[in-house]
């Protein structure tokens, strides 16, 4: 007996019915509010009770369908409804068990929540009449290789996710003193925890702590914690915020503490505030709801379009820094902050994302589509290098611009799935030979290909590991701290998986930028691309129906946060480059403090007396900009107040107009002192940022974006 079989209750979808003709009214069906004006819309589901003594999904009596697909059988196999569970009440007007609600579509764009989710539902069915997000068991693909198992996640033992966080925090030397001591590594892992602020400290603490009591239990041996860290209740915080929380405490003093749970839902708050620790502000934040006995509601509010929060960044003289921006060394020690400070913010809000490890699964070793990413930029880099997107993708979004982003629809309607499949047929075996005709491929066919290629990763573009992690953002409290632990999760996804997901919500904002002709605003967009960017293979086994549910508005809610705030989430948050810079400065001087290295020091000062002279004048209001890409030996530029890279760079173009590259292309960049490299922003103001690095050397070279 099959899985639906076994149901007793519920209600189904038995079909999809267009408002180009009245609908009859037989049957149960959802009624449009005037069914003397249907809908403009696309149309709505019929709905029908289901019972122990009717298990198959039956089609209601004379209703009409879409043409599109009176061809083939209509699936029906969303959304999942089990005994006794009932949707949350903020979640999308799903059917549920024993009742007959109507379902419809809402022309209300005023939030996710008012929303009718009947996109979100339609693109789920069109997946899963197209054979994906079902788990089709493993077999070969449409070009004839291998495709995935099921099974691409699995829940970590005991101990065992532990163990992998601090690993991947190069932090193993904590739980396990049977590995061979690596001298640069521990001296590196003590720099790297005294920089650590208290919600960082105490989340590494944490997990520790859950790791030695696993480890006693089993006989073990573990470093003690208070070996490690001090007692909770005497952490302080760190130099790297210690001043701004004395700022941020004292403004807030000054600051009327009237609050209410209005505002803390909403949000009108618009600053963004990234030289404070996003932690420390949870934590704060938190404390303060506390103090004045505050209850947020369970989960924020969504907004329309138009009434999101437009966040300012807080201007910073040393200028932003981009993804990108930083040599792979710092990127390194980075990502490792980055680890704990996502772990500590959502532990300071008391959840838990329950992240899975990936397991290897069979997937195609070439072709296009269910091909693992990193293969897939391995044959485009072979015959393009540099290639940091699939070219694939890359072809199937410049056609679909070049067609035209005007067309209605776009995204939501999908090709025909027959066509669809014939042409990923044609692409798979003429796409690097050059002749598959572009000229003949529709726009919703190459939407519909589009979606297909990033339904059909091996693993999800948000990866195993932190898929779960992305789902829990939409529990957090604040609209401010899910962006925080958003730009957070950005920063941890692997390099090719964070280029590819840029390429896509810059793509999916010039869509949203045509709005008004192709009728596909924020909300339209982020419905219609989140079951596409959330599901994989075997999803649907893996959930019950009440998950699937809410998870619909949550996952389309992050989508749409993704592409509304791309701008801010692809960025270096300053408190993290501050602690970088403490500690390439505190492993710095504990070099210095070596005989060896104090002679090589000295030994180089007396091969280059230039370096002297070069830090002289950036004392007395100089700097020496060098170009060794361009033969331009060196060009002392005087510091000022209003100075900028942007200037430094005219200056140099002016005096060698020779330069055979774009001004677009030029970067200033800080290099030495307390970072390796960093490609400076254009409004970076020069004589801050010596301030800060005073031991800098300043370089213009070409950058590749």
């Amino acid at each position: 007996m099959s899985r639906q079989q076994q149901e007793s209750q519920g209600v189904v979808l038995t079909g999809y019915h267009s408002n180009t003709e009245l609908l009859p009214k037989s049957g149960i069906i959802a009624a449009d509010p005037d069914p003397m004006h249907p809908s403009r819309r696309m149309g709505h589901y019929s709905v029908q009770q289901n019972n122990a003594s009717e298990h198959g999904l039956k089609a209601s009596s004379g209703a009409a369908q879409p043409p599109s697909q009176q061809a083939s059988p209509v699936c029906t196999r969303y959304p999942k409804t089990h005994p006794g569970s009932s949707p949350r009440s903020d979640a999308s007007p799903r059917p549920r068990p024993g009742s007959h609600p109507a379902y419809q579509r809402c022309n209300s764009q005023d939030s996710l929540g008012e929303l009718a989710m009947d996109d979100y539902w339609k693109e789920v069915e069109n997946i899963s009449c197209s054979g994906g997000g079902d788990g089709g068991g493993t077999g070969k693909g449409e070009s004839g290789g291998e495709v995935q198992e099921d099974d691409q996640q699995k829940v970590p033992e005991e101990g065992e996710s532990e163990e992998a966080w601090l690993a991947e925090a190069g932090l193993t030397g904590l739980f396990d003193d049977s590995l061979t001591p690596d001298p640069d590594q521990e001296e590196d892992s003590a720099v790297f925890l005294s920089t650590l602020t208290r919600a960082q400290a105490a989340a590494v603490e944490r997990r520790v702590v859950s790791l030695q009591t696993l480890k006693r239990r089993n006989r073990q041996h573990a470093p003690d914690v208070r070996d490690i860290f001090r007692a909770p209740e005497t952490h302080a915080p760190t130099k790297v915020d210690e001043a701004t929380i004395l700022e941020e405490k004292s403004e807030n003093q000054e600051k009327d503490v009237s609050f209410n749970a209005t505002h803390i839902s909403e949000e009108t708050e618009t600053e963004w505030n990234d030289k404070l620790s996003f932690s420390e502000q949870a934590l704060d934040y938190k404390e303060h709801s506390q103090r004045l006995k505050v209850v947020s509601s369970p989960k924020p509010l969504h907004s329309p379009d138009d009434k999101l929060p437009n966040f300012k960044l807080i201007q910073d003289k040393t200028g932003q820094t981009r993804i990108g921006d930083l040599s792979s060394l710092d990127m390194k020690k980075v990502r490792r902050l980055v680890l704990i400070e996502m772990t500590a913010l959502f532990d300071t809000c008391g959840i838990d994302p329950k992240s899975h490890k990936a397991v290897k699964v069979k997937a195609k070793e070439s072709g296009l589509f269910g091909v693992p990413l990193a293969t897939l930029l391995d044959q485009d880099q072979r015959r393009l290098p540099g290639t940091r997107v699939p070219l694939i993708l890359q072809r199937l979004i410049s056609h679909i611009e070049e067609e035209g982003l005007n067309t209605e629809g776009l995204l939501r309607i999908p090709g025909a799935a027959t066509r669809v499949k014939s042409v990923c047929q044609d692409l798979e075996s003429g796409f690097y030979e050059g002749v598959f005709p572009w000229q003949q491929l529709k726009q919703h066919d190459a939407a519909s290909l589009l979606k297909k290629f990033i339904r059909d990763l091996p693993h999800p573009l948000l990866t195993v590991k932190y898929l779960n992690a992305f789902i829990a953002v939409d529990k957090l409290p604040t609209r401010k701290q899910q962006l925080h632990a958003l730009n957070l999760l950005v920063l941890l996804l692997p390099e090719t998986n964070r280029d590819t997901l840029k390429v896509l919500v810059e793509f999916f904002q010039r869509v949203i930028d045509r709005q008004a002709q192709n009728k596909m605003t924020l909300n339209n967009v982020s419905v219609v691309m989140a079951p596409n960017m959330f599901m994989f293979k075997g999803y649907r086994s893996k959930v019950t129906g009440q998950q699937e549910i809410s998870m619909a508005t949550s996952t389309a809610n992050i989508v749409r946060q993704l592409i509304r705030y791309q701008r801010l989430l692809w960025t270096i948050p300053k408190f993290i480059l501050t602690q970088v810079r403490q500690q390439n400065t505190e492993n710095q001087q504990k070099l210095n403090r070596e005989g060896a290295v104090r002679k090589l020091l000295k030994k180089i000062a007396i091969d280059r007396p230039t370096e002297k002279a070069v830090n002289e004048e950036g004392s007395v209001g100089f700097i020496r900009v060098q170009a060794p890409q361009f033969n331009k030996v060196s060009m002392a530029v005087q510091l000022t107040e209003e100075l900028q890279a942007a200037d430094v760079l005219t200056r140099f173009l002016s005096q060698d107009r020779s330069v055979p590259v774009k001004r677009e292309n030029l970067c200033l960049y800080e290099m030495g002192g307390n970072l390796k490299e960093r490609c400076l922003n254009e409004a970076t103001y020069m004589k801050d940022l010596f301030q800060l690095n005073p031991a800098a050397e300043w370089v213009i070279k070409t950058v590749q974006r």
